[in-house]
């Protein structure tokens, strides 16, 4: 018999797990693994917890692809060792099922639709910042007035917080930390 199994992940503690573990519970989950971790580290406890709770012909159910893996290549490499242990993968948002053919099909071309729409913005960023270039544009942070820096070091010197000196020079709060350290 094939069970849900529910994976939820949030990136940061001030984000919230509710919404997701409620979908997945109304479409079947009988237990939700959860993870409150950054998609950019793929290592997982909730989502290992998981597989290694799974057994044969289980399926992994997500909210969405990009709860499971940030990129094509993470997400493909998760789909297939899930494979491996014949579980299979349903995604809620993306009405896919890889425990059929036509699941997995369909999950593979979402995924190289995703990965063409990436390159598509990456190139269409590059051919801007190229055009912002001919036009003379200077792009990058503006260099940093050294004047402004001197005068809010000798604030700070006198008592002043960071803080206010950043405000009352009009500069940002972390230019100023970031120039302590060095003076420091």
């Amino acid at each position: 018999m094939t069970d849900i199994l529910g994976y939820a992940r949030v990136s940061t503690q001030q984000q919230d797990l509710d919404s997701q573990k409620h979908r997945l519970t109304a479409a079947g989950a009988i237990r939700v693994f959860e993870d409150v971790i950054s998609g950019k580290i793929f290592d997982r406890p909730g989502l290992e917890a998981l597989i290694a709770y799974a057994r044969p012909n289980d399926l992994l159910c997500v909210v969405r692809l990009d709860r499971l893996g940030r990129s094509l290549k993470e997400l493909l490499e998760t789909v297939e060792y899930l494979k491996e242990c014949k579980i299979g993968l349903m995604s809620l948002e993306e009405k896919i099922d890889t425990s059929s053919a036509a699941g997995e099909l369909v999950f593979h071309v979402f995924g190289a639709i995703a990965h063409f729409e990436r390159r598509l913005i990456s190139e269409r960023t590059k051919d801007g910042i190229n055009a912002a270039r001919l036009k003379g544009k200077i792009l990058g942070r503006p260099t940093l007035d050294k004047e402004k820096l001197s005068s809010a070091l000798k604030l700070i010197e006198l008592g002043l917080s960071p803080t206010a000196a950043a405000k009352q020079l009009n500069l940002g709060r972390s230019t100023i930390y970031r120039e302590l350290k060095y003076v420091r």
